[in-house]
Formats: C-alpha cells, structure tokens, sequence
C-alpha cells in the first residue's frame, strides 16, 4: 500500500510539474521572447562598443606616434588626405579606382561579419505564434488537472485519514 502512494504521489509531481511548466511558459513566452531579443541587442552593442574601442586606440596610437615624430604626418598624409607625396626620391604606388572600390568592399564584409547577431531558438518562435500558445495552455492546464483526478487521491487520502485519528486522541 505504501509503494502504491509513493508511485502516485510520484506520477503526481510529474504530470503536475510538467503541466505547470507548460503552462506558465505559453503564458511568459512574450516575455521570453523580449528577454532573448534584449540579450541580442546588447551583445550587438558590446560588439559595436569593442569596435568603438579599437578604433580609439589605433587613433591614440597614431597621435601618440605624431607627437613622437613630426615627419610621420608627411609620410601619412598622402595616404590620409591623397595629397601629392612631395619626395622626390620614393616612388608611391597609384591607387586605381577599382582598387579602392575593391578595398571597400573588403573592409565593409570585415565590418558586416563582426557585427553579426546570433538567432531566436527556432522553438520560442514556434511557441510565440498565438494559436500554438493558445494550445500549449490548454495542454498545460489538462496535464494539471489530469494530475489532480488521476493522482490526487493520495493528497485526499492522507488528509482524510488523519482527521479521525486526531478526534480519537482528543477524547
């Protein structure tokens, strides 16, 4: 008779819980949904904020090698501004139009590829869609009533049976 309460009280807490799980995510999956959405918007932001931050130092690397050295904005400019390198003796490649065009389209796929943000789990959309949240409740809200007639008894039949005991002893 005790194995019997305990398996009952066992199949109880597991068709309970999972019905209580079920049911409380059909009703927090906006929730969830905003939550996952907030976790990506921020790692988009750290990502943009790491790019921010290297950007700074590179800029603070080349100040910091400008107050170094003075000659260093000539040797930098005509790549910097496209001013006309005025040394006689160094011969400069000539950057074509396709080149840089080219360059471009390098550096934005670089920029584009870091900045990339992961996906919503393919089962909290699922879930987020009305008609199936509609459907997880009602699934949610049977798995917990199905608990309470099938194996509820046993929380009946430990309460029933200690009352009487209770009212003996007092008399």
């Amino acid at each position: 008779m005790q194995g019997q309460k305990t398996i009952r009280a066992f199949f109880f807490c597991v068709f309970f819980g999972i019905g209580a799980m079920v049911l409380s995510g059909s009703i927090l999956c906006d929730v969830l949904l905003a939550v996952y959405h907030n976790k990506q918007f921020l790692h988009a932001q750290q990502q943009r904020t790491n790019h921010l931050n290297s950007l700074i130092a590179d800029y603070k690397a080349l100040l910091a090698e400008i107050e170094r050295d003075p000659n260093f904005v000539k040797r930098i400019a005509p790549a910097t501004l496209g001013a006309e390198p005025d040394d006689a003796d160094t011969i400069y490649p000539k950057a074509t139009n396709d080149l840089q065009i080219a360059a471009k389209k390098v550096l934005a796929k670089e920029h584009n590829q870091v900045l990339i943000e992961p996906n919503v789990p393919a089962w909290l959309t699922r879930c987020s869609e009305p008609r199936r949240r509609i459907i997880l409740f009602f699934a949610g809200a049977g798995l917990i009533l199905i608990s309470f007639i099938c194996f509820g008894s046993i929380l009946r039949s430990s309460t029933t049976k200690d009352e009487p005991a209770e009212q003996t002893k007092q008399t």
